[in-house]
């Protein structure tokens, strides 16, 4: 996925935040010495809605570290600033899970060392040895969450059910729909209702979605990852391609606005904290996984953020109404039809292509 969750709301509540009886300290964060010797600053680099200023004030207010973030609003931007040479400064990164893998392949991540962690058990099974990272390696899960529609109620009283749904009524539809600004995902929905892979490696079946998305093409308002929000709140759209936790937070400033994920099935991502190789405050950065994994951390990141957490004590504080929102924890029956994106190495080369003929023009 080449660009993830913009939220326009801060994690308020976090300023309140005690972690005294968590039973770490940054002082008690065992060391291996940082590159630079900067162990009173922190930098992250991140995806925006993960920059909360109280959320950084508060790790601050318990480590005495100052934190610094900078932002990226796509994987493939990071990875090209990282590659260049701009991501010695960072001790933190929040790479997507298929980013992981090619970060991996890169040889740019360090190891973790799981002995300075403390809370790691604290993860949901399913997240303590992902598909993307066996064992968690070299990463640590941070939140996840499913791509779907989010629609206006009100104004379409049939509601979507699976991605077939666009061409059906691209008529009612026309000019007031969008698509996500990000190829394997909208590739990867068009396959997936062809009854193909998310990650096909055959050109053809590529090359059928791609035809198929032409056709909807002279509806589709824009390939939009973040402005939708405000449209769809202002009425000027009806439907969205979208993350699920934007859904979920535009959905509460709208109850008629609904989320659905598409039947046949779509995208399941995780994004996850990783320390680079060249992280010059190593310390800092196991000091901050330490205090992601804290469970009353997590629960208030989930519960402010509508995003799902893959930490199983920090679910057990959310409110049962947040549990037993379908749309944040779905059924795994909606999740064994889903599929993580997956580093396809030279396929990526003709998504880009057919993805480029298609937003063109």
């Amino acid at each position: 996925m080449t660009t993830r969750r913009k939220l326009l709301k801060s994690i308020t509540a976090l300023s309140g935040l005690s972690l005294t009886g968590c039973g770490w300290k940054l002082a008690e964060v065992r060391a291996n010495g940082n590159k630079s010797g900067q162990r009173d600053l922190l930098y992250l680099y991140t995806w925006t809605q993960y920059t909360d200023k109280q959320l950084l004030t508060t790790f601050s207010a318990q480590t005495g570290m100052k934190v610094l973030a900078d932002v990226y609003d796509s994987n493939d931007v990071m990875l090209a600033k990282f590659q260049a040479g701009g991501g010695g400064t960072y001790s933190i990164i929040y790479p997507s899970d298929y980013m992981v893998q090619k970060m991996v392949e890169k040889n740019l991540l360090a190891e973790i060392n799981h002995d300075r962690l403390i809370g790691l058990d604290n993860l949901f099974p399913r997240f303590q040895n992902p598909s993307y990272d066996e064992n968690n390696r070299y990463s640590i899960p941070f939140n996840w969450g499913t791509t779907g529609l989010i629609y206006n109620s009100e104004v379409l009283k049939n509601p979507p059910e699976d991605w077939e749904y666009l061409w059906q009524n691209q008529a009612q539809l026309n000019k007031r729909m969008t698509l996500l600004n990000d190829v394997r995902e909208v590739m990867g929905a068009a396959l997936r209702m062809l009854g193909y892979s998310y990650n096909s490696k055959d050109e053809n079946q590529i090359k059928q979605a791609y035809e198929k998305l032409q056709t909807l093409k002279p509806a589709i308002a824009a390939f939009d990852t973040d402005a939708w929000q405000n449209q769809i709140l202002a009425g000027d759209l009806v439907l969205a391609m979208c993350y699920s936790a934007d859904a979920i937070r535009v959905s509460k400033e709208n109850p008629k606005l609904k989320y659905v994920i598409p039947r046949s099935g779509s995208s399941l991502w995780t994004d996850t904290i990783i320390i680079p190789k060249t992280a010059p405050n190593t310390d800092g950065a196991y000091a901050w996984i330490n205090f992601i994994l804290q469970p009353e951390v997590a629960g208030q990141i989930s519960q402010r953020l509508s995003v799902a957490t893959p930490n199983i004590s920090g679910f057990e504080q959310l409110s049962k109404q947040v549990q037993s929102n379908t749309n944040l924890f779905p059924p795994e029956s909606i999740l064994e039809k889903c599929e993580r994106i997956t580093p396809l190495d030279e396929y990526e080369d003709i998504y880009e292509r057919y993805w480029t003929k298609l937003t063109s023009g």
